[in-house]
């Protein structure tokens, strides 16, 4: 259904000759954005940038299968590209933590080390994924992958904000990272069972 909606938008690129590339540099721009949203305390701002840049990180690959486009710097650009958006957003709500006005969240510091946890979390998930495609195994197991992340930051933050004294921004993002934590987790045991461990 999402890419029947976009179909549009990916044709209208292609007919401006948008280059992927440039798709992809401007996802990161917006996802850099909205981290910079969530550390000055815009954080329904930077629920619908992280949104937005979900969004646009869809269009870059499409646009390149759709016009013939694709290569191998392209994957390598984008999936570069992506991992920096993985520690940007997190990083930003850790910001988002550490200054905020005294008394305006509950728990500060087990937020910034959950935020911090998360970061790692999340780079590890995709880092899995790519060695283990290096070995040739096709390991796109687990819990959450990049968009589960974006949507699950994104909306709710967008619909909700940081949520009194900032406890709800603080919860997702700490079932974020029980979630990637556990995905990485599968994808360990997933590239153990198809190597037989050797």
């Amino acid at each position: 259904v999402f890419y029947g909606l976009t179909r549009p938008l990916v044709d209208g690129l292609i007919r401006a000759g948008v280059a992927p590339s440039l798709i992809t540099t401007v996802g990161t721009l917006l996802v850099v954005a909205s981290a910079v949203a969530f550390g000055v305390g815009e954080v329904r701002l930077g629920g619908l940038l992280s949104l937005l840049s979900g969004v646009v990180d869809t269009l870059d690959g499409a646009v390149a299968r759709a016009n013939g486009q694709v290569t191998k710097f392209g994957a390598f650009y984008d999936s570069t590209l992506d991992r920096v958006g993985d520690g940007a957003t997190f990083m930003g709500i850790a910001v988002f933590y550490l200054l905020a006005p005294p008394g305006s969240v509950v728990y500060r510091e087990p937020a910034i080390i959950i935020s911090m946890v998360a970061i790692i979390a999340s780079l590890l998930v995709s880092y899995a994924r790519a060695r283990a495609e290096g070995l040739g195994i096709d390991c796109k197991v687990g819990l959450v992958q990049r968009a589960e992340r974006i949507i699950g930051l994104g909306l709710a933050s967008l619909l909700v904000g940081a949520g009194p004294r900032g406890l709800v921004l603080e919860g997702i993002v700490a079932v974020l990272a029980v979630a990637s934590i556990i995905t990485v987790v599968q994808r360990f045991v997933f590239v153990y069972r198809a190597t037989n461990g050797s």
